[in-house]
């Protein structure tokens, strides 16, 4: 199937998508962000209450230690190591950028467990800059309805950035994991069922 159906479809199931990780500002984002890697929205939504109750700001952050922080986020997973991201990336951005998020992919790239996608999803949905997230999600999606070859996440992300025009990256990355999460899930898929893949059959 070509961009244009899979794009009109998206915009039938899923016309007005907003991001399912509670936060609001952008660092509070950029936190919610780092600790949904390998765990749920809803998992990273039940803990960021409690850790933001706590410190909501970078200044906050790091007047709890790394253990008060881990002890927190814990039940999200790597527990560990995502605590020592959150304070040190925290301490980074009080001491460089004057407590704000920066708003260039090098700078948020270069924070400590910030990878690609964390620093896509704070561009496209902080800043509203064009920045194409692409998660398991939308790597799956992507190659189930030919738009990829699904060889690897940085060739869907050239695939899809070029299929579809820049002003809608941002609403498309979080159309794409709404309509995964309902129709296009990755176990007990059947394509019959799912409004996209049922046009390939």
């Amino acid at each position: 199937m070509n961009a244009k159906t899979v794009q009109t479809i998206l915009n039938i199931y899923f016309p007005n998508p907003a991001i399912a990780l509670q936060h609001h500002d952008p660092y509070t984002l950029l936190i919610a962000v780092l600790l949904s890697a390998q765990c749920t929205d809803a998992r990273v939504n039940q803990i960021t209450p409690q850790l933001f109750a706590k410190a909501a700001t970078p200044q906050d952050m790091i007047l709890l230690s790394i253990q008060e922080i881990e002890t927190i986020i814990r039940p999200c997973g790597l527990g560990p190591s995502k605590a020592r991201a959150i304070w040190h990336l925290s301490k980074i951005l009080i001491e460089k950028y004057k407590g704000k998020v920066p708003k260039t992919f090098k700078a948020l790239e270069a924070l400590p467990g910030v990878g690609h996608k964390t620093a896509s999803v704070v561009m496209a949905q902080a800043f509203h800059k064009p920045a194409f997230p692409v998660d398991t999600h939308i790597h799956r999606c992507a190659k189930r309805w030919n738009l990829s070859d699904g060889s690897s996440v940085k060739q869907t992300e050239r695939d899809l950035k070029r299929l579809f025009p820049r002003n809608s990256w941002a609403k498309l990355h979080l159309q794409i994991i709404h309509f995964a999460r309902a129709y296009c899930k990755a176990k007990a898929h059947d394509p019959k069922t799912c409004p996209l893949c049922s046009l390939n059959l």
